[in-house]
């Protein structure tokens, strides 16, 4: 079953109507809600020429089915829907979730599985990572965007032309995000600089871009420095299982060129900007010192059908397993990633 997602900023979807085809074509019965792939662009004609069947409510998908796939948590209203013995594969936001929330789980006995904590033999998280890659691509782009005239940046292009000198742009982390955002900005001829405290990290990335960028320890001297003359941050500093830590204080936004653009990815983590805080994607930016501030936590959701189609291709072969298994009870014993996301189990949270 593939409900609606309610949320304002979700746009995504967890199958492609190629998903669809793949499951049925393995014996698996499909029930999608009306309109669930209108964000993602994929229409309901495209979901029943696959093969699925349309329900009209979200109450009618949770009814009918053994396997919820979901992007975003379960909600408030959807919990009323759960029936014994479900499964549910949808992120789980930890963070935000209330004692009620797994209350409901397990008085059901529902299994639950997170996407942030599906990790297999090769200690990889297949989702989180193809999340991380997109959000670091996308937020050069959306960096590059504010920097134009229209959208009150410096009126700069992050490339520069011949003659003219490129814009510089400051990683801060060395991690996944980092990586593909350093790519992107790397692809559009821009100056990039990473800092992290992490020289392994720092190593790797030099290693893996051919030494095209400049690295450096994120400490309070460089990142003083080379935020006076930097046009983009990127935030994505992560610490695992914690908050991100913040490097960068007040008075050294303040020091940045007005203008300038600070694209903060791990916002939902706290951020590693001082003077950031959530935004959305219905209203993304603020400025402070005439820096202008983008801290989206859902930034993936703005490239809904690539990201669609991102999870899709991780979903698949995780739902066709619990198939040949058997069910998701016979899955279990053998497939260590989805062992690894089960937080709820048999009236327990795991």
């Amino acid at each position: 079953g593939i409900p609606k997602e309610h949320s304002n900023d979700e746009r995504r979807v967890s199958l492609t109507p190629g998903g669809v085809t793949v499951l049925k074509a393995n014996g698996h019965e499909i029930i999608i809600e009306k309109g669930a792939g209108d964000e993602a662009k994929f229409s309901d004609h495209e979901y029943a020429e696959a093969g699925a069947k349309i329900a009209y409510n979200t109450e009618d998908v949770f009814k009918q089915s053994e396997l919820i796939l979901k992007v975003a948590p379960i909600s408030e209203n959807e919990i009323d829907y759960l029936i014994p013995n479900q499964t549910i594969i949808s992120a789980l936001h930890l963070g935000n979730q209330s004692a009620e929330y797994f209350k409901a789980l397990t008085s059901k006995s529902v299994t639950g599985i997170g996407y942030e904590f599906i990790c297999g033999l090769d200690n990889e998280f297949p989702i989180v990572r193809m999340m991380h890659e997109i959000t670091g691509s996308i937020s050069v782009q959306i960096a590059a965007h504010y920097m134009e005239s229209l959208s009150g940046g410096q009126g700069i292009m992050l490339g520069g032309i011949s003659g003219v000198p490129p814009a510089t742009v400051v990683i801060l982390g060395a991690g996944i995000t980092a990586e593909y955002a350093a790519r992107t900005a790397l692809g559009y001829g821009a100056q990039v600089f990473v800092m992290d405290n992490d020289l392994a990290a720092l190593r790797y990335l030099e290693s893996a871009l051919s030494r095209r960028i400049i690295t450096a320890v994120a400490n309070t001297q460089y990142l003083s420095n080379a935020l006076k003359f930097t046009d983009v941050i990127i935030g994505a500093v992560m610490a695992n299982g914690d908050r991100s830590p913040c490097l960068v204080t007040e008075e050294m936004v303040a020091s940045m060129k007005p203008g300038s653009v600070i694209v903060d990815t791990v916002i939902d983590q706290g951020g590693c900007v001082a003077t950031s805080r959530a935004t959305s994607h219905s209203n993304p930016i603020f400025k402070v010192h005439d820096v202008t501030h983008y801290c989206v936590p859902n930034i993936p959701s703005n490239v809904a059908r690539t990201a669609t189609y991102a999870l899709n291709n991780v979903l698949v072969p995780y739902v066709l397993a619990i198939g040949d298994a058997g069910g998701i009870k016979e899955c279990l014993w053998d497939n260590v990633a989805l062992r690894n996301g089960t937080y709820a189990y048999k009236n327990n949270i795991t």
